[in-house]
C-alpha cells in the first residue's frame, strides 16, 4: 500500500525542508513543481512564464505520481495546496488510483510576518530552484489561501500540523 503526502503551506513555510525529510525518512519520491519549472525557465524573473508553466508542470507531476502510487511507491507532493478544493481533489484522485492509498496531509502554519521574514532572508541568497517573492505577492497569495480546518483534517488518513514562529 502506497502513501501520498500532501505538503500544504505558503512560500517560506518550510515545505521543501519538510518534503525532503519525508522523502529520506519514508523512501518516497519527492515531486516539487518549482524545481521542475526553474529547470526549464530561461529567465526566472519572468512571472508570466512562471504562471504559464505551473499548471502543465503540476499536471505532469500528477501523472508521474499516479504511476508511482500504482507501483506501490510513496510520493511527496509539495505543490502548496492553497485551497481546500485543490487538496480534496488530490485526495479524491489518490483514492481513485487505489482506495487503499493512504493520504497524509502536512500543514505548515506560520504567520504572515514569519513567512515574510523567511522569504526576505531567502531572497538575499536565492537558491537556484526558488523564485524571488515580493511582499505584495505574498499578501495577494495569503488572500487566496484557505487553511485546512478540523472538519477537513478528518477526511485524510492522517494529518499533521506544523506550527513555527
Amino acid at each position: 500500500m502506497s502513501t501520498l503526502y500532501l505538503i500544504c503551506g505558503m512560500p517560506g513555510s518550510g515545505k521543501t525542508t519538510l518534503a525532503k525529510e519525508i522523502e529520506t525518512r519514508c523512501k518516497a519520491v519527492r515531486l516539487c513543481p518549482d524545481e521542475w519549472i526553474s529547470s526549464i525557465m530561461e529567465d526566472k524573473n519572468e512571472k508570466n512564464e512562471l504562471d504559464r508553466l505551473r499548471e502543465p508542470i503540476e499536471g505532469l507531476l500528477w501523472d508521474l505520481a499516479k504511476k508511482l502510487l500504482t507501483f506501490n511507491v510513496d510520493v511527496v507532493l509539495e505543490n502548496g495546496f492553497w485551497s481546500r478544493d485543490e487538496r480534496l481533489e488530490f485526495l479524491r484522485r489518490a483514492k481513485q488510483v487505489d482506495p487503499q492509498v493512504r493520504v497524509i496531509l502536512h500543514y505548515l502554519d506560520l504567520s504572515i510576518e514569519s513567512l515574510w521574514q523567511r522569504i526576505q532572508k531567502r531572497n538575499l541568497g536565492l537558491p537556484e530552484d526558488c523564485f524571488h517573492i515580493t511582499r505584495e505577492e505574498l499578501d495577494q497569495w495569503m488572500s487566496w489561501f484557505t487553511p485546512p480546518n478540523e472538519e477537513e483534517f478528518k477526511l485524510y488518513d492522517e494529518y499533521e500540523v506544523h506550527v513555527a514562529c
